[in-house]
């Protein structure tokens, strides 16, 4: 184990690993990998680093943290092999336009607000780097986050130039007329197998009326200042911890989990509800 408080010492010394992991001597399973294999990877370490976050665990965010940076460096081990690019290259780029997109820190410009500080950004990449001018301010938002991500971050782009509702009662009752047409989606369902016609064209409908309800949840969350993808994380953390104790209850109570067994999982749900009350 190293005893080295120089982060640029342990960082080497992650990167020596990885190099002998990937060398003919290293792992048979490191160096099978490429940067499309574990792309996945990276997405689930920095999830679980947010979930870290979110439990205060100190010991865990330090895990977490360390297992965001070891995906990266892996990836960039591997293009280096490539001869893509080294990882070197890959440090020096992000550390250059670090200093170059904040000359109030690292020159003579000035920039006192966050806000300040986003739109000389912005002008920096338009202007000095030449990044060409988004048609959309929404084109700043990846298409290749997860929808629900994706959905937030579009409604904050269009809330910088205004496109956004002037208070709290405008997503709410957007979202009241969202439930009430999703139900009315489900209803026209109902009629259509009751009469047993195709419903492909009233499925399509009630996808769409669940997808704006989606987005007017999203819209809700957003004007509350709550991150959408965070809340769902932590309610399905307190799901799965309740559904395991309504488990653990009806196993030792020697009882199957099945549909005739509802009341007795639900005692055991509220059980779980008011354990979790009390700590």
């Amino acid at each position: 184990m190293s005893t080295t408080n120089d982060p640029k010492e342990a960082f080497g010394r992650l990167y020596d690993i990885f190099v002998r992991l990937r060398s003919p001597e290293g792992c048979p399973w490191d160096r099978e990998q490429t940067p499309v294999s574990i792309r996945g990877n990276l997405i689930e370490e920095a999830y679980e680093c947010v979930e870290a976050i979110n439990d205060g665990d100190i010991d865990h965010i330090k895990e977490e943290i360390g297992d965001v940076i070891l995906v990266a460096t892996m990836m960039a081990v591997i293009y280096e092999e490539s001869g893509a690019f080294t990882t070197t290259e890959a440090l020096d780029t992000i550390s250059d336009k670090l200093v170059r997109r904040h000359p109030h820190v690292f020159a003579d410009a000035e920039a006192d607000t966050p806000d300040a500080v986003l739109r000389q950004w912005n002008d920096i990449k338009e202007n000095v780097e030449g990044r060409r001018r988004k048609d959309s301010v929404l084109d700043a938002v990846s298409k290749a986050l997860p929808p629900l991500e994706r959905c937030y971050k579009l409604q904050k782009a269009a809330a910088k130039v205004g496109f956004d509702w002037p208070d709290q009662t405008g997503p709410w009752d957007k979202l009241e007329e969202e439930l009430r047409e999703s139900r009315e989606a489900c209803q026209a369902i109902e009629a259509k197998a009751a009469s047993g016609d195709d419903d492909s064209a009233e499925r399509a409908m009630l996808e769409d009326e669940i997808g704006d309800l989606f987005f007017s949840l999203v819209n809700v969350a957003r004007k509350h200042r709550v991150d959408p993808a965070i809340a769902m994380q932590r309610a399905a953390e307190k799901f799965a911890s309740r559904f395991r104790h309504v488990e653990r209850r009806m196993a030792e109570a020697g009882e199957a989990m099945e549909q005739g067994k509802l009341e007795m999982m639900d005692r055991y749900w509220d059980e779980a509800k008011e354990s979790a009350k009390r700590d």
